[in-house]
């Protein structure tokens, strides 16, 4: 028996729990807990399978470690906020459940994406004798192990590193985005961070631009460098990196909306007085924006993500780029999604599927490149997100 809880019934989580139900061999019992059951039960009955729900608040660990005892999962699949990752990693080290996520913690007051947190918590799960495996999902979680994956078979060192995340999709709105609107204008109205000669250099958000052509005719777009957390992880795991950077596309629309949004002040996250209560600009704007668990039906188009690789093996410089395409249209015919939760949630029922087959499980708190990527890359191709490896003649995006 294998018994799984996700926790989180977002876009993601509706993609984790169809994805974990076509492999009854392996996740043999699968518990959906939210928050708010009536989601967890809309997207169980999606499926062709008991899923059985479960109503919990991820911020309270004596309410999470009394259902996981009374549950015994193997495993929890944390598809929750970012802002939760703490709380329910108590609670799994209080429960003896091993614990995966997709994304970093990040606290509520401040918009910093830093595994520092998670990390510390290296020596309890060890002595707990628990696996704790950070960031799942495609980036952080395919994008590392694209890079091991290239260290592997392809490198002998790697030099620089450029992770590209093209969403090449039009779901038809002014102004969307694509997952929690609290995350994602967080995100990218963050300081960039990109490595560089043993540091990490500061510049303003959004300030350096590329074009960048797909392949297979997804299409060229401008990205924006900006930070993205698997630096953090990958430049410690992959010392001889002397440049990493992290890019994502952008249409002019969003970044029109995103600009005025920020100027009349809708995306602070500091609570305001507003007649009388207290209020977060950014949440109230998250209730006005389209919720992207309904995108799915009206998003056309296909992503584009992957990493390019520059180093050396036997003393030759060479190029590689590793990726994968999505189509959205596909995604939302398998599992009712568009392919920004389905990237997501793939590689989190992949993860876990590591773990619970216990390719991917040792005593700690571990990133993915830490382990082999050979069978997760093996599961990519199989379970709905193929990948291609490429030489480069040439690759420059600075200019």
């Amino acid at each position: 028996m294998s018994k799984v809880m996700i926790i989180g019934a977002g876009g993601v989580g509706g993609v984790v729990t169809h994805k974990c139900a076509q492999l009854p061999e392996v996740f043999t019992d699968i518990i959906l807990a939210s928050r708010t059951e009536s989601k967890c039960k809309a997207i169980a009955a999606q499926i062709d399978r008991n899923i059985r729900t479960a109503q919990v608040d991820a911020d309270n660990v004596p309410e999470l470690v009394t259902l996981l005892k009374k549950e015994s999962p193997e495993l929890v699949i944390n598809v929750a906020l970012p802002y939760q990752d703490l709380t329910i990693m108590d609670a799994c080290l209080e429960a003896g459940v091993h614990y995966m996520d997709t994304a970093n913690y990040e606290p509520l007051d401040t918009a910093k994406f830093e595994y520092k947190w998670q990390w510390a918590y290296q020596e309890k799960f060890k002595q707990a004798g628990l696996t704790a495996l950070l960031g799942s999902g495609f980036d952080p979680g395919a994008t590392n192990v694209f890079t091991a994956y290239l260290a592997k078979h392809y490198f002998d060192e790697i030099h620089e590193l450029d992770i590209i995340d093209v969403n090449g999709g039009d779901h038809g709105y002014p102004f969307a985005t694509n997952f929690n609107p609290e995350i994602n204008i967080r995100e990218v109205t963050a300081e960039c961070r990109h490595w560089e000669n043993g540091g990490f250099i500061e510049t303003p958000a959004m300030s350096k631009k590329a074009s960048f052509t797909c392949p297979e005719d997804v299409g060229t777009f401008n990205i924006y460098r900006m930070y993205h957390e698997e630096l953090e992880s990958l430049v410690i795991n992959y010392p001889t990196i002397r440049r990493a950077q992290f890019w994502m596309s952008f249409s002019e629309s969003y970044l029109t909306h995103l600009e005025v949004l920020g100027n009349v002040g809708m995306t602070g996250i500091e609570p305001i007085d507003y007649d009388g209560k207290k209020i977060v600009p950014i949440q109230f704007l998250k209730a006005l924006l389209p919720d992207p668990s309904t995108l799915g039906p009206r998003t056309q188009g296909r992503t584009c993500i992957g990493v390019v690789a520059k180093g050396i093996k036997d003393g030759r410089e060479r190029i590689m780029y590793c990726y994968n395409i999505c189509d959205h249209q596909a995604c939302y015919a398998e599992v009712q999604s568009q392919a920004i939760s389905y990237t997501t949630g793939v590689p989190a029922m992949i993860g876990a599927k590591q773990m619970l087959q216990k390719q991917w499980l040792a005593p700690g708190v571990w990133n993915v490149e830490q382990f082999d990527p050979d069978p997760f890359m093996a599961d990519m191709n199989q379970y709905g997100l193929p990948w291609k490896v490429v030489e480069l003649t040439d690759f420059d995006l600075d200019h």
